[in-house]
């Protein structure tokens, strides 16, 4: 088993102090202990919000504010945070990065997203990464992705194939999409015979409303939890093997004919 926490919050623009006390409370009001072994999923880039073209004056060098600060909760919940990401500055410009932290509060590893939104320009801010978010915790194979990330079935597919039984997706998914998120966290989740848990921000900015609905979808395509609209949160249980399970059933991994999948 593993409990899957969704810290659906609001993320005040360019106030990392403000958003770290944010996810505090957050914790503070909905975390419970448990024997079962525990990740928390925040939004995408909940330190500082989407605050992209000022990078230089914004970002977290190599994201440390962000491991330190998710290290000492880590420590002092005995959880996992995975997903979640943070605005990040490396040698070679800035990332969205969403981090891995263990319940000891080691930053163990990190995935940067892929697929940069042309609609925002943000490859004019963003390097784009270029490396799967793939690990494992108590034996269940996870994979991460971030936002538009979702819209490539490619992208959550190779994760799937790489036997992840879990994709864990952060957003700032805004409202007036708020139809498309919920839809393709469902076909993801389907066509990939595997569990979705997805952190969407809520609050708005100068440029969006963002709509909430964070969720956990079963396999098979079912909804195991949706939050609202507003700041809330929740920790919903799954069993991993339910995957290896359904896809032993359906066998569309197996049917695969990858060689006519060309153009």
């Amino acid at each position: 088993m593993l409990r899957i926490g969704l810290a659906q919050i609001e993320v005040k623009l360019r106030d990392r102090a403000e958003n770290f006390k944010t996810v505090e409370r957050w914790m503070e009001r909905y975390h419970t202990p448990s024997d079962t072994e525990t990740i928390v999923v925040l939004p995408e880039i909940f330190d500082v919000g989407y605050v992209i073209g000022e990078a230089e004056r914004y970002a977290d060098r190599e994201a440390a504010q962000a491991a330190e600060f998710l290290g000492g909760l880590a420590r002092r919940y005995n959880v996992w945070f995975a997903g979640g990401s943070v605005l990040a500055m490396t040698e070679e410009g800035a990332v969205n990065r969403a981090l891995l932290i263990n319940p000891q509060g080691k930053y163990l590893a990190h995935y940067d997203k892929v697929h940069l939104v042309p609609m925002m320009d943000e490859e004019k801010y963003l390097r784009a990464g270029s490396a799967p978010g793939l690990f494992e915790i108590g034996g269940v194979k996870i994979s991460n992705v971030i936002c538009y990330d979702l819209r490539f079935c490619e992208w959550l597919r190779m994760g799937a194939l790489a036997g992840a039984q879990l994709c864990l997706v952060s957003a700032e998914w805004p409202v007036s999409r708020i139809e498309h998120w919920s839809t393709l966290l469902r076909a993801r989740a389907i066509e990939n015979m595997m569990f979705v848990a997805a952190c969407n921000m809520v609050g708005a900015t100068e440029a969006d409303d963002f709509g909430g609905r964070s969720a956990v979808i079963d396999p098979w395509g079912r909804t195991l939890y949706e939050g609202g609209e507003g700041e809330e949160g929740a920790f919903i249980c799954i069993e991993p093997r339910e995957s290896d399970e359904i896809r032993g059933y359906i066998k569309a991994f197996d049917m695969r004919r990858p060689e006519l999948y060309r153009l």
